[in-house]
């Protein structure tokens, strides 16, 4: 019997995650794993649904595989499942479903289907309804040098143009033994950074609180940081993405005192207009994120502060959009993520009233964009002549020279000519002496010296 597998991520890095377990549990399991374009016995695709767009590509990736293996069992996992279940049990491409917090279960389903025994081809659960985390864990992963750990699942928050309450449920957090555990394997497997991520991290550990009367004070979040800086080996802890209201003095002076924290933070903003905010059901206003700005710059140097932000959210007035670019401006984003909004079945948003016209969003977003790119050249000169340290990553080409590259603890990518591979070094460099864009790598690098 031959056993090959292909496995294709969709949407965010919680997937990436879970399709990192779920590739080890096949391999465990005895499966050669195969690139997703190859000839492979099973297909897995962990599906996203975070908006229309991403809807119909999780079916086209599903299509695909289907036509390239016909005798192949295609399985649809994840968000988009959850979403569109009836829709996905009568495709002919997709031979099982499997929704969150089933996908432990995955291989044993796999196999029973083979053997046409037990077979149950709906694995998806009413999410709203889950408690409990499901434990999923990893013991290396695609990249070499930096290991994302899911720590959460699920959110509570129910922004106006997001699905993802619906599809993840409730938060629901992952014991802090177990994360330590998998963190500690990993580190005695040579991961040196470690990126926490979930759903809405910033929630981590409070549902697990006897007393939740100020969630953001209760601090499981830091008291999980500072935890993992006692792992031998792990040099590098950085953060997904927050919301504003975690950053307390309290919570910033105790992740101020781990060593291996970096000053990285991806605060989630999507509008700078308070009125926006408002229709977005976001739960702070900009003057607060402001705030939590100004407090984290008071305990760390040079702080790298990333965001998304959505352009032409229905009603998005002109001066609502101006309030925006002010806004983005004072705070002094390394960089930012633009999204033009996108309607997404199920939500809120999708109903309401003044949706902008998509020449009105692009151009929105190439102004927003623009202003982006000039912040982020700016946040980068700071950096000029400065002693850095840099994990190495990869080797790249840049003007006719090999270059190590790699990212110092503020996500900034930099390259240096060593002469030789040092892919999982974290080594320091005598000074940043310029910026040169490499396309193909996708970002402006900043060219390094060695002592």
């Amino acid at each position: 019997m031959n056993k090959r597998a292909a496995f294709l991520t969709l949407g965010c890095k919680v997937n990436s995650y879970e399709t990192e377990a779920i590739r080890g549990m096949f391999e465990a399991s005895g499966y050669e794993v195969v690139d997703f374009k190859a000839l492979a016995d099973v297909y897995i695709v962990n599906t996203c649904t975070v908006t229309n767009i991403a809807d119909r590509k999780s079916r086209q990736m599903l299509h695909q595989a289907k036509k390239r293996n016909p005798q192949a069992i295609i399985i649809a996992v994840g968000c988009y499942v959850q979403a569109a279940e009836e829709e996905l049990l009568k495709d002919s491409s997709v031979d099982l479903v499997v929704g969150n917090n089933r996908k432990s279960e995955i291989v044993k389903l796999v196999e029973n289907f083979r053997a046409q025994k037990d077979i149950n081809t709906n694995m998806v659960v009413d999410i709203s309804a889950e408690k409990d985390f499901e434990e999923l864990s990893i013991i290396s992963t695609m990249e070499k040098t930096r290991a994302f750990i899911k720590i959460q699942d699920g959110c509570n928050r129910f922004c106006s143009y997001c699905i993802i309450p619906y599809v993840r449920g409730r938060v629901r957090s992952r014991d802090e033994h177990d994360i330590l555990d998998e963190i500690t394997k990993l580190s005695e497997a040579g991961y040196k950074e470690i990126v926490l991520t979930g759903i809405h991290i910033s929630s981590y550990g409070t549902d697990r609180m006897a007393n939740k009367n100020d969630v953001f004070k209760l601090m499981p979040l830091a008291s999980l940081i500072k935890a993992i800086g006692r792992i031998p080996g792990i040099e590098r802890i950085r953060l997904g993405s927050l919301e504003p209201r975690i950053i307390t003095e309290e919570f910033v002076n105790e992740i101020a005192k781990v060593k291996q924290f970096c000053p990285h933070f991806h605060l989630s903003l999507q509008s700078g207009s308070n009125s926006v905010l408002k229709r977005m059901n976001r739960k702070y206003s900009a003057e607060e994120y402001e705030e939590k700005v100004q407090l984290l710059r008071e305990y760390f140097e040079n702080p790298a502060f990333t965001t998304d932000i959505i352009v032409g959210f229905p009603g998005e007035t002109d001066k609502e959009f101006e309030e925006t670019l002010e806004f983005v401006q004072r705070i002094g984003f390394s960089a930012i993520h633009v999204f033009k909004y996108s309607k997404r079945a199920g939500t809120k948003a999708a109903e309401m009233a003044d949706q902008i016209p998509e020449d009105i969003k692009n151009q929105r977003s190439n102004l927003l964009t623009s202003l982006a790119k000039q912040m982020s050249k700016d946040y980068k000169a700071l950096f000029m002549g400065r002693i850095e340290k840099i994990l190495i990553e990869e080797e790249a080409s840049i003007e006719g020279k090999r270059y190590q590259v790699g990212h110092n603890e503020r996500y900034l990518k930099l390259a240096v000519d060593t002469g030789k591979d040092m892919i999982n070094d974290i080594i320091q460099v005598n000074q940043i002496i310029e910026v040169t864009i490499k396309k193909n790598l996708n970002d402006e690098i900043l060219l390094c010296e060695i002592p």
